[in-house]
């Protein structure tokens, strides 16, 4: 995982705290895994999860990276596309992972309890955009690009940008931030 300019390429390399937005390049699958399991080790019952990008990006590949690393007995991770919601008991908690990218209304998400569960579970959320105002404003935004989008000669790293605006994702980036910093230097 390295620093990078944020997609407007503006020079973000001196800050080494946890500031919004944070951006860095994701060289390979290992790597995506590495950064899905250290954002997993500081989740919470109440967090919520908002994975954005276009189809291809890593979207699935890091929450399956994510619940797996919560799970005790490694199991399989379908991807929720046609079930819209699936649900893993972890850490003492319950993990709603959901793909919203077939639904059309906020009336929809409501019947599948999603918005209950953004107080008790923690909760993974693929195309976010669906949910509207039912957008939790305490969420942590990941967005994954394909390089390939942006440069043809690394069609299989991502840039990834963390955005927030709930302090409590200040202090629990912090260690993840100052690790990919250090990596570029």
């Amino acid at each position: 995982m390295s620093k990078s300019p944020s997609p407007d390429h503006s020079d973000l390399r001196n800050s080494h705290g946890a500031t919004s937005p944070f951006s860095c390049w994701l060289s390979s699958p290992e790597e995506t895994t590495r950064l899905a399991q250290q954002i997993a080790a500081r989740l919470q019952p109440g967090d919520c999860l908002l994975l954005e990008g276009p189809i291809g990006a890593g979207k699935t590949h890091f929450a399956r990276s994510l619940i797996q690393s919560l799970m005790t007995s490694p199991e399989d991770v379908p991807s929720p596309t046609f079930t819209l919601v699936q649900t893993y008991d972890v850490a003492g908690t319950e993990l709603w992972h959901a793909d919203l990218y077939r639904l059309s209304s906020l009336e929809e998400i409501e019947e599948l309890g999603l918005t209950e569960a953004f107080d008790d579970a923690i909760c993974l959320i693929e195309w976010p955009d669906r949910l509207a105002e039912l957008t939790p404003s305490h969420a942590l935004h990941i967005a994954l690009a394909l390089e390939s989008d942006l440069d043809a000669d690394h069609e299989d790293r991502r840039h990834l940008t963390l955005t927030w605006s709930d302090a409590k994702w200040q202090n629990r980036l912090r260690g993840i931030i100052r690790e990919a910093s250090n990596e570029q230097s």
